[in-house]
């Protein structure tokens, strides 16, 4: 039989976290705030989010904007940074606008191959079973996390709380806009929430909003990057979070 001792030392081992922070950010959250894609699916699992910037800085090309991007941008495999580069120089612009459109296509097409991240599903269903409130805070389409989550059946869990991409592309995450629109329309104080996401982008938001900060990293280099921005709980899967759900500390 493994001892509690044992045990608390490979779940440290396991995920670089203590057990006892994991269990008390799960504990005093009443509102969990979730980043979509990485804590929930990998969006991009089965389409590529490098080909779709790639889409995109093509269909510049082709309008006669070659120009209109620097070379890091041009080569970037970031779609959202192809998008953030072209709403700085013509923020609010019809091309803006046109950009945004063409990404939230390619996102819902991604939706049909995307790959649940393992214990999200049973995360989520669990949380929202013990009484938690749930939320979507995305710098992804809220038409696709809602497309996506409808697919899982798990719309219910958050709707209507979705909260991502807007037209005012400034409010894209590390701005807090998405997180505060949330917790403003739950009722919730920043205190009383959680935010869970895998890119320093979330826990710069997370953290101007005034939420604690539960980092996901799927490999060894998101979590170094988590760590490097401050995140300081940090997992690796998202199986000792569902324990901690499902087996709340004894008193």
């Amino acid at each position: 039989m493994t001892s509690e001792t044992q045990q608390t030392e490979a779940a440290t081992a396991e995920t670089g976290t203590e057990p006892d922070d994991l269990r008390n950010l799960i504990e005093g959250a009443r509102v969990v705030l979730w980043d979509f894609d990485g804590p929930v699916c990998r969006l991009f699992a089965g389409h590529s989010a490098e080909r779709v910037a790639r889409d995109l800085v093509e269909w510049l090309e082709g309008q006669g904007l070659h120009g209109l991007l620097n070379e890091t941008e041009r080569e970037s495999l970031d779609p959202h940074a192809v998008l953030r580069a072209v709403d700085g120089r013509h923020p609010g612009s019809d091309l803006v606008e046109e950009l945004e459109e063409r990404l939230t296509k390619e996102e819902l097409k991604a939706t049909v191959s995307a790959m649940p991240t393992p214990y999200a599903d049973p995360l989520v269903r669990t949380w929202t079973a013990v009484g938690a409130r749930l939320a979507v805070t995305t710098n992804n389409s809220p038409q696709v996390a809602r497309e996506y989550l409808g697919t899982r059946g798990l719309l219910s869990c958050f709707a209507p709380h979705i909260y991502g991409r807007t037209q005012e592309l400034r409010y894209l995450k590390p701005h807090p806009h998405c997180v505060n629109r949330a917790l403003n329309a739950m009722g919730a104080a920043p205190s009383t929430a959680l935010m869970i996401g895998d890119t320093p982008s979330d826990f710069q938001a997370a953290r101007a909003a005034g939420v604690p900060f539960l980092g996901y990293a799927r490999n060894e280099y998101k979590g170094k990057l988590l760590r490097a921005a401050g995140a300081r709980t940090v997992v690796d899967s998202l199986e000792p979070v569902l324990k901690a759900v499902r087996e709340p500390r004894q008193a």
